[in-house]
């Protein structure tokens, strides 16, 4: 969203922190077209995180989106007037299906990610609610030949205590990278699958 005379100064202010903030090794962001009629104001960025034997072709091991909604009439579920509203997908191996904490080892890194860019769960961002789904695919008949599949979605979306949103956003990208099992991990948080190692990282987009 491009920043114009009618904007607020607190939405304008959030925005410009936003898009100060460089890169996460071996995350791809870019900053994407908003939901529009959820909020007055809103910004959105898209992730992906690629295992390292990925070719040009193959889907990456997780995706997300991040997403600042601004109301400046405040809303009474947000207990504010910034929202913070996150997705994270990410394909892990079969085996973690029948881990039966998965969700609640998925949840608990929301507060390990906020912790690791500085921020604090129920200070700096309150309000946190979200679920964890896992679904798993298992192919039959022409496909049996397709390996088993499991898909783990992380909805995340909390009140920011004020416009420096930079941070926020480096907490959703380290959530991007915990989800793929891609160093560095935040502290205390075990990796679910093994496939991403140390490489280059791919460029940072941003909007205007």
């Amino acid at each position: 969203m491009c920043v114009s005379n009618d904007v607020p100064a607190e939405f304008a202010e959030a925005l410009a922190d936003l898009r100060a903030q460089g890169a996460r090794p071996g995350v791809h962001v870019e900053e994407i077209a908003a939901p529009v009629r959820v909020a007055p104001y809103s910004a959105a960025f898209a992730g992906e995180v690629t295992g390292e034997d990925a070719g040009a072709d193959d889907d990456p091991v997780a995706t997300g989106r991040f997403v600042v909604l601004h109301d400046p009439a405040g809303q009474e579920s947000w207990q504010g007037t910034f929202r913070i509203v996150t997705l994270v997908r990410a394909t892990l191996e079969p085996e973690m299906a029948a881990d039966p904490l998965l969700a609640e080892v998925a949840w608990s890194w929301i507060p390990e990610c906020l912790q690791l860019a500085g921020l604090r769960p129920g200070s700096d961002a309150v309000a946190e609610g979200g679920t964890v789904t896992r679904v798993m695919s298992k192919s039959f008949g022409a496909l049996s030949n397709t390996p088993d599949a499991v898909d783990l979605e992380l909805r995340a979306s909390w009140t920011p205590a004020d416009t420096r949103l930079g941070a926020h956003l480096q907490a959703w990208t380290a959530l991007l990278s915990t989800a793929a099992g891609a160093p560095p991990l935040p502290a205390g948080v075990t990796a679910l699958n093994r496939r991403f190692t140390d490489r280059p990282p791919r460029p940072h987009t941003v909007g205007p």
